[in-house]
């Protein structure tokens, strides 16, 4: 599992619409001023920075729930073997009360007979033949009932914890969208000109680098390569659009490794590298809390999903706030 359950940060406060774009009063009475293209720009930056945190929260959300899926599938299965154990072991000693009164009237065994799985150790406990059956049968039947409620308690607590993760991917995809739509909302006050100026703004790159990747990265390399043009949606992998997670994930799969769909947790699927040991294929991260992740191409550039406005692009390593970068397999 993945260091356990985790519990999500608040949300940022949404940046407020209302101040993207100012009013002037003139002599002639009032008029629209131009948007400052450079403040419009670090706004739907931040909105896509905010809403991709979240999507990256919904992914290791979505992990965890799997792992406890996976928990929860095994303990009800450990569930019915435990209480299948319980009625066998119950049933020997059932037999054994049945031998003691062979040729008797059963009487008051009767009722110790047709005891619920709670009241049947009570009840025979004061029956006084008691200490005739076998101490060992008895014990047994009590370990047993005791490992089925111990089973009983996980599997329910292992079921709050599921429903409680898929209320947290509620919320997650909640702000994701509210995060799209502000940004949408903002770019859509612009011209046409100006809406392109901001989300063309990183097509100006140097060229993809000629150090060639090694061994295993080199399928890894080529095929995020081959997406540049692609576009960004969150929460997607492929074959046409990606977030980032999604893509370093598809492409590290076709050299053979698996990595999750999560940048926090590929952060901890590979060895820890230096910036001054960077290799072509190596991951990179940003953000604090890690929340993007990007492939080393050599040359100082990154390549990756960087948002919805850019897509799959070409960048410098230093595009973003670095953190660090592992070199998976």
């Amino acid at each position: 599992m993945l260091n356990g359950h985790k519990r999500f940060a608040t949300v940022l406060s949404a940046l407020a619409l209302a101040g993207s774009i100012c009013l002037t009063v003139s002599a002639s009475g009032p008029a629209q001023a131009e948007p400052d293209i450079d403040d419009v720009r670090a706004r739907v930056d931040r909105l896509y920075q905010e809403a991709e945190q979240a999507q990256e929260r919904y992914n290791d959300a979505k992990l965890e729930l799997a792992e406890l899926n996976d928990e929860l599938d095994s303990l009800e299965s450990d569930e019915v073997r435990q209480g299948d154990e319980v009625a066998r072991v119950r049933t020997d000693v059932r037999d054994s009360v049945i031998r003691q009164f062979q040729g008797q009237t059963l009487g008051p065994a009767t009722e110790l007979l047709n005891a619920d799985e709670d009241a049947f150790l009570a009840e025979l406990s004061t029956f006084t033949t008691v200490s005739d059956l076998q101490e060992s049968l008895l014990s047994d039947y009590n370990d047993e009932l005791k490992a089925y409620a111990i089973r009983r308690k996980e599997t329910s607590e292992r079921r709050d914890q599921v429903a409680e993760i898929e209320s947290e991917l509620e919320d997650e995809k909640a702000t994701v969208d509210a995060k799209l739509a502000e940004a949408e909302e903002l770019l859509d006050e612009l011209e046409a000109e100006e809406r392109e100026a901001i989300l063309s703004r990183d097509s100006d790159v140097r060229a993809p680098s000629s150090v060639p990747a090694q061994g295993r990265a080199a399928a890894a390399v080529d095929y995020l390569m081959a997406q540049v043009g692609d576009s960004y949606v969150f929460g997607a992998a492929g074959p046409d659009a990606w977030d980032c997670s999604g893509l370093t994930m598809v492409a590290w799969a076709q050299a053979g490794v698996s990595l999750p769909h999560s940048s926090s947790a590929q952060f901890s699927s590979g060895t820890r590298v230096s910036e001054s040991q960077l290799q072509p294929g190596d991951l990179v991260f940003y953000y604090s809390p890690i929340s993007h992740v990007e492939m080393y191409i050599g040359n100082g550039l990154i390549a990756g999903a960087a948002n919805p406005g850019a897509g799959v692009r070409v960048a410098d390593l230093h595009s973003m706030p670095y953190v660090g970068a592992v070199r998976p397999g």
